[in-house]
């Protein structure tokens, strides 16, 4: 299991943490998003927010994913969620894929330089309210609505080398 705040969890059924993600979830594979889901959040958690990013990218931390305003009575992702800016849960995608610029919606799955193994961080937070964010925010604006919001935290860690 990956690590928590509490008893707040993330899981994937696709992989273990610190384990390698299956390619399906890759930009070598299908790049459909993992299933996830979570449990333990706490009693006054009102929105969930995700991130997933590539902290060993030689030009430094790579953004893969940014979802937030996740409604409080959702406790899982499907595989394959659609990229749309605005879900139908209410839940928004922010802008990813990308160090300092960020040019798209939903999640872009792991694509590392050949012959080398990077760490891909999905963390969730249980916020106290939804986030005051437009779909396709930076993560710069999502770290900044998060200060003093943040209930718990929980992290799962993937693994993935490329082969092209």
């Amino acid at each position: 299991m990956a690590s928590s705040n509490g008893s707040f969890h993330l899981e994937s059924p696709a992989f273990c943490d610190g384990a390698p993600i299956p390619p399906i979830h890759t930009a070598e594979g299908l790049n459909l998003s993992p299933p996830l889901r979570w449990g333990g959040a706490p009693e006054h958690t009102r929105s969930f927010a995700l991130v997933l990013d590539d902290p060993d990218a030689p030009s430094g931390t790579w953004i893969h994913w940014v979802l937030f305003n996740i409604p409080a009575e959702i406790h899982g992702l499907p595989a394959g969620l659609q990229r749309a800016p605005l879900l139908p849960n209410g839940a928004r995608h922010g802008s990813c894929w990308g160090v300092r610029e960020f040019h798209r919606i939903g999640y872009q799955g792991p694509e590392p330089p050949r012959g080398q193994t990077h760490r891909y961080s999905f963390r969730l937070f249980a916020l106290d309210h939804p986030l005051d964010l437009e779909p396709g925010s930076s993560v710069f604006s999502l770290q900044e609505a998060l200060a003093g919001h943040v209930l718990a935290r929980a992290e799962l860690t993937g693994l993935y080398s490329s082969n092209s």
